[in-house]
């Protein structure tokens, strides 16, 4: 990098623009990057084996559609799994089960500096009350985890960083049927 300058700075909002020159020796005088901190998805998987999803209106594209319970890290987050914990309880009331990491994805890494962490938490139950963000009108969905592809076929998912850990956890469940 040879030089960067931030055009905006704000808690959900930071670009800057760099001045960097490639391995190859080429210059680029101009080029922007969206800087976020990390996020966190989760599949949870009830031990009935139903997904916890949810629907919420999203502003950006002015529609409701099936996501993952997700969110972005907190500073006094200690892990990205911790994150995804307190996501997933703020977002629906689960939590619990087995918790391993499930993908790790950038949603464009050609302008975006953050990762997406995804966990996959088995036998994940109702802990309690979600307690939303009040900026958040989130319906909760516990669907047959044999009915989350049809939802993906049908456009019931948008959220690209959803849909790949979820095809994923379904191409994981082939493999080890019997």
């Amino acid at each position: 990098m040879l030089s960067r300058e931030y055009l905006a700075k704000k808690p959900w909002y930071t670009v800057r623009v760099d001045r960097v020159e490639t391995p190859n020796g080429t210059v680029i005088p101009e080029y922007w990057v969206n800087e976020y901190a990390p996020w966190v998805n989760v599949v949870a998987v009830t031990p009935d084996d139903r997904v916890v999803l949810i629907r919420q209106y999203r502003h950006g594209i002015g529609a409701v559609h099936y996501e993952l319970p997700a969110g972005t890290t907190d500073p006094e987050d200690s892990s990205f799994e911790e994150a995804a914990r307190r996501e997933l309880r703020e977002e629906t009331g689960y939590g619990g089960g087995r918790w391993s990491l499930l993908a790790t994805l950038s949603a464009n890494p050609a302008l975006q500096n953050n990762l997406t962490y995804t966990f996959l938490a088995e036998g994940a139950t109702a802990l309690g009350a979600a307690a939303p963000e009040a900026s958040e009108d989130i319906r909760v969905h516990l669907t047959p985890l044999g009915e989350v592809e049809a939802l993906i076929e049908s456009g019931g998912f948008v959220q690209a960083l959803h849909v790949a850990p979820l095809l994923k956890l379904l191409l994981r469940r082939r493999r080890e049927e019997p």
